[in-house]
Protein backbone atom coordinates (compact mmCIF):
# COMPACT_ATOMS: atom_id res chain seq x y z
CA UNK A 1 0.00 0.00 0.00
CA UNK A 2 1.39 3.26 -0.77
CA UNK A 3 2.62 5.80 2.25
CA UNK A 4 -0.54 8.21 1.28
CA UNK A 5 -3.51 5.28 1.76
CA UNK A 6 -1.51 4.59 5.28
CA UNK A 7 -1.70 7.92 6.00
CA UNK A 8 -5.19 8.72 5.29
CA UNK A 9 -6.24 5.61 7.01
CA UNK A 10 -4.09 7.13 10.19
CA UNK A 11 -6.13 10.45 9.28
CA UNK A 12 -9.91 8.86 9.10
CA UNK A 13 -9.12 6.91 12.44
CA UNK A 14 -8.02 9.74 14.31
CA UNK A 15 -10.95 11.86 13.31
CA UNK A 16 -13.83 8.76 13.79
CA UNK A 17 -11.70 8.84 17.57
CA UNK A 18 -12.29 12.45 18.12
CA UNK A 19 -15.92 12.26 16.92
CA UNK A 20 -16.28 9.23 19.28
CA UNK A 21 -15.01 11.06 22.38
CA UNK A 22 -16.98 13.89 21.43
CA UNK A 23 -20.24 11.75 21.65
CA UNK A 24 -19.08 10.06 24.60
CA UNK A 25 -18.16 13.34 26.39
CA UNK A 26 -21.89 14.20 26.09
CA UNK A 27 -23.13 11.26 28.21
CA UNK A 28 -20.77 12.15 30.81
CA UNK A 29 -21.38 15.25 31.11
CA UNK A 30 -25.22 14.53 31.38
CA UNK A 31 -24.42 12.74 34.78
CA UNK A 32 -22.06 15.52 35.95
CA UNK A 33 -18.97 13.45 34.78
CA UNK A 34 -15.46 14.56 32.79
CA UNK A 35 -14.11 12.70 30.07
CA UNK A 36 -10.76 11.74 32.55
CA UNK A 37 -13.10 10.89 35.35
CA UNK A 38 -14.63 8.58 33.62
CA UNK A 39 -11.87 6.99 31.88
CA UNK A 40 -10.79 6.35 36.00
CA UNK A 41 -14.13 5.11 36.75
CA UNK A 42 -13.62 3.03 33.27
CA UNK A 43 -10.66 1.23 34.81
CA UNK A 44 -11.81 0.78 37.86
CA UNK A 45 -14.93 -1.11 36.78
CA UNK A 46 -12.49 -3.40 34.95
CA UNK A 47 -9.56 -3.98 37.02
CA UNK A 48 -11.37 -3.52 41.01
CA UNK A 49 -9.23 -2.07 43.28
CA UNK A 50 -6.20 -0.24 42.16
CA UNK A 51 -3.39 1.47 43.72
CA UNK A 52 -3.11 5.46 42.60
CA UNK A 53 0.24 4.92 41.08
CA UNK A 54 -1.37 1.79 38.86
CA UNK A 55 -3.93 3.96 37.65
CA UNK A 56 -1.66 6.49 36.66
CA UNK A 57 0.59 4.29 34.61
CA UNK A 58 -2.56 2.79 33.04
CA UNK A 59 -4.05 6.20 32.48
CA UNK A 60 -0.47 7.68 31.35
CA UNK A 61 -0.80 10.65 33.94
CA UNK A 62 1.07 12.14 36.76
CA UNK A 63 0.13 10.78 40.56
CA UNK A 64 -0.63 14.06 41.05
CA UNK A 65 -3.26 14.42 38.58
CA UNK A 66 -5.18 11.27 39.25
CA UNK A 67 -4.58 12.13 42.73
CA UNK A 68 -6.79 15.13 41.91
CA UNK A 69 -9.34 13.58 39.69
CA UNK A 70 -9.97 11.23 42.91
CA UNK A 71 -10.42 13.97 45.14
CA UNK A 72 -13.29 15.09 43.14
CA UNK A 73 -14.76 11.12 42.36
CA UNK A 74 -14.70 10.66 46.44
CA UNK A 75 -16.21 14.17 47.08
CA UNK A 76 -19.05 12.50 44.44
CA UNK A 77 -19.60 9.47 46.51
CA UNK A 78 -18.05 7.73 43.65
CA UNK A 79 -15.11 5.56 44.07
CA UNK A 80 -13.28 5.58 47.47
CA UNK A 81 -9.64 5.44 48.65
CA UNK A 82 -8.17 2.48 51.34
CA UNK A 83 -5.03 2.89 53.20
CA UNK A 84 -2.78 -0.66 52.74
CA UNK A 85 -2.91 -2.69 55.77
CA UNK A 86 0.73 -3.74 55.60
CA UNK A 87 2.16 -0.42 54.19
CA UNK A 88 0.24 2.90 55.27
CA UNK A 89 1.95 4.75 52.36
CA UNK A 90 -0.04 2.87 49.95
CA UNK A 91 -3.57 3.89 48.78
CA UNK A 92 -6.01 1.88 47.00
CA UNK A 93 -8.99 3.55 44.90
CA UNK A 94 -12.22 1.94 44.05
CA UNK A 95 -15.95 2.42 43.16
CA UNK A 96 -18.20 3.08 46.10
CA UNK A 97 -20.92 0.29 45.92
CA UNK A 98 -23.91 2.84 45.63
CA UNK A 99 -21.68 3.77 42.40
CA UNK A 100 -21.80 0.42 40.78
CA UNK A 101 -25.65 0.16 39.90
CA UNK A 102 -25.50 4.03 38.28
CA UNK A 103 -22.61 2.58 36.49
CA UNK A 104 -24.66 -0.26 34.91
CA UNK A 105 -27.28 2.47 34.05
CA UNK A 106 -24.37 4.42 32.42
CA UNK A 107 -23.26 1.76 30.35
CA UNK A 108 -26.53 1.31 29.26
CA UNK A 109 -26.59 4.79 28.24
CA UNK A 110 -23.54 4.66 26.30
CA UNK A 111 -24.90 1.71 24.71
CA UNK A 112 -28.41 3.08 23.57
CA UNK A 113 -26.16 6.49 22.29
CA UNK A 114 -23.72 4.21 19.87
CA UNK A 115 -27.02 2.03 18.46
CA UNK A 116 -28.91 5.12 17.46
CA UNK A 117 -26.18 6.83 15.59
CA UNK A 118 -24.88 3.65 14.35
CA UNK A 119 -28.48 3.29 13.20
CA UNK A 120 -28.89 6.10 10.90
CA UNK A 121 -27.12 3.97 8.52
CA UNK A 122 -28.05 1.97 5.63
CA UNK A 123 -27.61 -2.15 6.49
CA UNK A 124 -25.17 -2.00 3.61
CA UNK A 125 -23.25 0.85 5.54
CA UNK A 126 -23.44 -0.90 8.85
CA UNK A 127 -21.94 -4.28 7.02
CA UNK A 128 -19.25 -1.98 5.53
CA UNK A 129 -18.50 -0.57 9.01
CA UNK A 130 -18.15 -3.98 10.75
CA UNK A 131 -15.98 -5.21 7.78
CA UNK A 132 -13.49 -3.04 7.46
CA UNK A 133 -13.65 -3.09 11.33
CA UNK A 134 -12.64 -6.72 11.37
CA UNK A 135 -9.91 -6.18 8.54
CA UNK A 136 -8.06 -3.21 10.88
CA UNK A 137 -8.55 -5.44 13.86
CA UNK A 138 -6.89 -8.27 11.95
CA UNK A 139 -4.09 -6.07 10.39
CA UNK A 140 -3.56 -4.81 14.23
CA UNK A 141 -3.20 -8.03 15.53
CA UNK A 142 -0.44 -9.57 12.69
CA UNK A 143 2.63 -9.96 14.81
CA UNK A 144 5.26 -7.38 14.26
CA UNK A 145 7.42 -8.16 11.25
Amino acid sequence: MDINRSVEVARLFKEIMSLFRQHMGKCFEDIGLTMPQSMVIGILSRCGKMKISELSDELGLSNSTVSGIIDRLEKQNIVKRERSRKDRRVVYVSLCSSFEEMHKDFHKKVEENIANIINTGTPEEIEKIIEGFKTLKKLFARPER
